[in-house]
């Protein structure tokens, strides 16, 4: 008779080649959450194309290093509607995702159990998560010191780690969708970040198509629209940035009922007045 293991995992896991990535002696996993949930590692990576242990996989992932307890992996696989069996479908995913993640040479499996859940020990290297936030924080740091064209570099390297929207197409678990709207906070963060230090350097032209499309793609984010205006009218076009204003706060109104903030406000005024220290931060 087939077990109920087998026929859960008979029915739920495929595996399908991605990519490959030859190592050391000592082959390392590399676990990518910044677009589409991807493992790398040894000598050769794989994607999950059963859901469930997809998320499971996820939130594992954004509490990597935590214990995260058996009854919140089944609400979050499931939702409020779990089957009978969900305790054990978990064990069963679990084993599977063990022998999924296993590599030649290396014995122990990432997911340990813990009481009263499971725990996912991976080194800060191996996710790219962490190399997202070191890239970040050296920028940061160039940019209180004022060398910003190497805060422009860093920030650029943060940001070309993403290759979409972080853990596409999971985000029906309630854990991955909250991790996921702080991670893309992040991210605008940053790219708020590589337009301040692009402006120090006096390359506002340069930002110019960047900020447009980050408008279109945030249109309630003001941040973008007062720095597209400044870079607009840095680069002596003043008619353009007043535009930028003009629909900003159109949509602002429109989605909202709100007027724009009083930085945009204050922006659009000196703009009119052709303000002297709008000019402080171009270029010689």
């Amino acid at each position: 008779m087939t077990s109920f293991a087998d026929r859960l995992y008979e029915s739920a896991v495929s595996l399908k080649t991605v990519d490959r990535e030859h190592g050391g002696s000592t082959p390392r996993l590399r676990y990518q959450i910044m677009g589409p949930l991807r493992v790398l590692g040894g000598r050769e990576g794989s994607s999950i194309s059963a859901h469930k242990m997809e998320v499971l996989l996820a939130v594992l992932l954004t509490r990597a290093g935590q214990v995260v307890p058996l009854d919140q992996l089944v609400s979050e696989v499931w939702g409020g509607n779990p089957p009978l069996r969900a305790r054990a479908a978990v064990h069963v995913y679990v084993s599977q995702l063990r022998r999924f993640l296993s590599v030649p040479g290396r014995t122990e499996s990432p997911i340990v159990t813990k009481a009263p859940g499971y725990l996912l020990d991976i080194g800060s290297d191996e996710l790219d998560l962490e190399s997202f936030h070191s890239a970040v924080r050296r920028g940061r740091g160039f940019a209180t010191d004022g060398r910003h064209d190497l805060a422009t570099e860093s920030f650029h390297d943060a940001l070309l780690l993403w290759r979409g929207p972080a853990l596409e197409g999971l985000c029906d678990s309630p854990a991955i969708s909250a991790f996921v709207t702080w991670l893309e906070e992040i991210r605008l963060d940053c790219a708020e970040a590589v337009v301040e230090s692009s402006f120090a350097l006096g390359r506002h032209r340069d930002m110019v198509g960047f900020l447009r499309q980050l408008v279109a793609e945030h249109p309630l984010r003001e941040t973008f629209h007062r720095q597209l205006m400044l870079a607009l009218y840095r680069s002596e076009r003043q008619a353009d940035a007043l535009k930028v204003y003009a629909a900003a706060r159109q949509t602002l109104n429109r989605e909202l009922g709100l007027e724009p903030c009083r930085a945009l406000q204050h922006l659009h005024r000196a703009i009119l007045s052709d303000n002297d220290d709008l000019h402080a931060g171009e270029a010689a």
